[in-house]
């Protein structure tokens, strides 16, 4: 097995949605916002090379929507996709399966592009299986009103279209010992309903992508929950699971939004858990 980091986009959002009822000069410490009170947030995915399997969790914002949409977002950076596979040797035509941990459309844009002449959409990856799981994918088609802005038709519904769709099987409980992709799975209801984290072996290590369950490294103590979460108490129970378990075993955890640290390790203290060390991706893959 292969693991590659996949840098798909720099964006920044409002610093008070990222980290809800936790004040500035608190949140401002680890995650600076400009005068806009816009923190940095990157939008980092994993690919695994697994045999003949090359598998992409996450695809970013994509590049489909208006001028309009993406100015609330202040892109930076160069960053993107095609470019990032590239550097690593691949194409997108060589993906094989496409894993979305949840379908807001910054974790799901990428995974849908106009055809050709701009009439209608085609999935990104044409020989790739995409994969969700029924409850989220319910939850996504008919969504609520809260969170109606971040499922993004265009990006959901040209996946089932396109006969790509697949469904992992959930377990009866929230940890999948292994799932048909042949890793671990933590499913996460507090942020939006079954988000899924992938728990990969990866030579000794865990390695966990934790999406939007840890968005950055500042979001480690149990209270800081982000104003997106459809369920902010539920998610302090499923981050205090999660980080006991992340810090008695050792998980690499792989941060997809921190654009200033990729990826973490976190210990028990007597304030709860905390971090650890800071590694780069390629200190670990």
């Amino acid at each position: 097995m292969k693991l590659y980091a996949i840098e798909s986009g720099n964006f920044k959002l409002d610093g008070g949605a990222m980290f809800g009822v936790v004040p500035k000069t608190i949140w401002n410490r680890t995650n600076p916002a400009d005068s806009n009170n816009l923190i940095d947030i990157a939008a980092r995915l994993l690919l695994i090379e697994e045999g003949s399997r090359l598998i992409l969790i996450d695809t970013g914002m994509g590049n489909k929507q208006s001028d309009k949409f993406f100015g609330y977002y202040s892109l930076w950076g160069d960053y993107s996709i095609d470019k990032s596979l590239a550097q690593h040797g691949f194409h997108r035509d060589d993906i094989t399966d496409v894993f979305l941990t949840h379908l807001h459309f910054d974790h799901s844009g990428g995974a849908i592009n106009w055809n050709a002449d701009r009439t209608g959409y085609e999935t990104a990856f044409k020989n790739a299986k995409y994969w969700s799981n029924d409850k989220h994918w319910d939850w996504a088609v008919n969504p609520n009103d809260r969170e109606k802005a971040s499922f993004l038709k265009e990006n959901i519904l040209p996946i089932q279209e396109s006969g790509q769709l697949s469904f992992i099987t959930r377990p009866e409980n929230d940890l999948l010992a292994k799932s048909e992709l042949d890793f671990g799975i933590f499913f996460a209801d507090g942020h939006t309903e079954k988000q899924m984290i992938p728990l990969i072996d990866y030579q000794g290590k865990k390695i966990a992508y934790v999406a939007d369950l840890l968005p950055t490294a500042g979001h480690i103590p149990l209270p800081y929950v982000m104003g997106y979460d459809t369920r902010p108490l539920l998610t302090l129970k499923e981050k205090e699971k999660f980080l006991k378990t992340a810090a008695d075993e050792n998980y690499y955890l792989l941060l997809g939004h921190d654009a200033h640290n990729q990826i973490i390790t976190v210990q028990n203290t007597d304030k709860g858990v905390r971090l650890n060390e800071v590694f780069r991706c390629e200190d670990i893959f």
